[in-house]
């Protein structure tokens, strides 16, 4: 006699090509946000997609690009929040990839398209486990939600109005990210967390015009100098931020946090060949490694814009100097807490004269590593692949969870379709098509799980 999940899993398989079509179609409309392309079509569809699967989904209009909730009721009183989007990265440069950005192409066992992984695939994926429950069980066992927005590529500029003006709209008891991922051997990876984000433009004007260095270089300030001298101020030469109180609201890895990254597999060597380094900051190796990543607030000059930079030479003195910076944050930093920092940094070094504007914001959050919620992660995951998935306490990469985890009070994991070489936000965006189908079977074992 079969099981209700092998049931799930035949189902699986048997619509799999349809599921396939379905990412086909949805990665066919380029909903590229940063160019105002295919919003709209990209999500009048995902609401019929949803529909399709018995959710009362609509459209409801933000200040920029709509969101797509959907909602259905389940036998239990559970109710599992869903966050997603539909919006994509940019596909250019257009002579990098192997085939059409926006027309999904099967090549071995890569499905390549541009948001087939980030994240439309993870979306797909989702409503095909739906679809699989339901027809076994005949209706869902926990309530669904889904929160799809069309801006997380440009950072999201109107989701926090939206959870503010929606917190009851919006209560759920557990919530499953927008990404998930799986190591080269497709062992399933979970993050309980991301890592807050301050992401700042620093800029100085010393003239009104560019001026000829000869005439001027020994006589007027140079906009490129000052802001190389403020910058230099912000970090020592032992990598430690020298920003006022910057480390005092940071907390430290518990035993449980480093007993997980203990447990992780070793990849110093991958890490080493991926970005060309015979070494890491501080030697760091291993655990001590795993830790730096995500548990280590940063401060990262993004890039510098000055003066003549193009062919020749052209001897000028730049009239205006600007950088990105961003500051990777840790519980319990504030982002307006490094922004009042800064400045007062600034100040006290005499540079009254760089300007700081804030370009991105968002504080960071986690989920507690025992929680039911990862407890049921955990459980679905061996259900699905057999064995338990490797945890991360936290992400080092970041995002809008806090939103959820504080606003809507639910804790958060991740689960999906992605792995190490998916090549989100580069040309030939790919998933494996083994880890789209588990991806769906994972997602169809955790909702079993949440409603036994």
């Amino acid at each position: 006699m079969t099981t209700p999940l092998q049931r799930v899993d035949a189902y699986i398989d048997q619509h799999f090509d349809r599921f396939v079509g379905m990412l086909g179609d949805l990665c066919a409309i380029p909903s590229v946000a940063a160019q105002g392309q295919g919003i709209d079509p990209c999500a009048t569809r995902v609401a019929e997609l949803l529909s399709a699967v018995g959710l009362d989904a609509q459209l409801i209009a933000t200040a920029g690009n709509p969101v797509v909730y959907a909602e259905a009721k389940g036998t239990r009183d559970t109710t599992l929040l869903c966050y997603n989007h539909y919006d994509v990265q940019p596909a250019e440069p257009f002579d990098l990839w192997h085939s059409d950005p926006f027309t999904m192409t099967r090549k071995d066992n890569l499905l390549i398209a541009r948001g087939v992984a980030d994240d439309k695939g993870e979306l797909v994926s989702r409503i095909a486990a739906i679809a699989a429950v339901k027809h076994v069980l005949g209706d869902l066992p926990v309530g669904i939600k889904f929160l799809i927005e069309g801006e997380e590529e440009i950072a999201s500029p109107n989701l926090a109005p939206f959870i503010h003006a929606n917190v009851d709209r919006l209560k759920a008891d557990a919530c499953v990210w927008e990404f998930g991922t799986h190591n080269a051997d497709g062992v399933p990876i979970s993050y309980l967390g991301l890592r807050g984000i301050c992401y700042l433009e620093l800029s100085v004007e010393t003239a009104k015009i560019d001026t000829h260095s000869g005439i001027a270089g020994s006589i007027l300030p140079n906009a490129a100098w000052r802001l190389v001298w403020a910058l230099n101020t912000l970090k020592d030469q032992d990598e430690r931020i020298q920003l006022p109180n910057f480390y005092e609201s940071v907390i430290a890895p518990t035993a449980r946090d480093m007993e997980l990254l203990a447990a992780l597999p070793d990849s110093d060597e991958e890490m080493q060949e991926l970005f060309g380094n015979s070494m890491f900051l501080k030697n760091a190796s291993g655990v001590e490694l795993r830790r730096r990543e995500i548990f280590e607030p940063t401060c990262t000059i993004c890039g510098i814009t000055t003066g003549y930079q193009g062919a020749g030479q052209k001897t000028v003195l730049p009239a205006r100097a600007s950088a990105k910076v961003d500051f990777r944050l840790v519980p319990d930093q504030k982002p307006e807490d490094v922004v009042k920092q800064l400045r007062a940094h600034f100040d006290a070094h005499g540079f009254h004269d760089i300007n700081i504007t804030v370009v991105g914001a968002g504080r960071p959050a986690r989920t507690a590593p025992d929680h039911p919620l990862v407890q049921s992660l955990v459980a679905s995951a061996k259900d699905v692949y057999g064995r338990e998935p490797l945890i991360w306490p936290m992400s080092g990469g970041s995002g809008p969870n806090y939103l959820f985890s504080h606003n809507i009070g639910v804790p958060i994991v991740t689960l999906g379709v992605g792995y190490s070489g998916s090549r989100i936000h580069a040309p030939n965006e790919n998933i494996r098509i083994n880890d789209f189908r588990n991806g769906m079977r994972h997602m169809a074992a955790l909702l079993m799980r949440l409603g036994a």
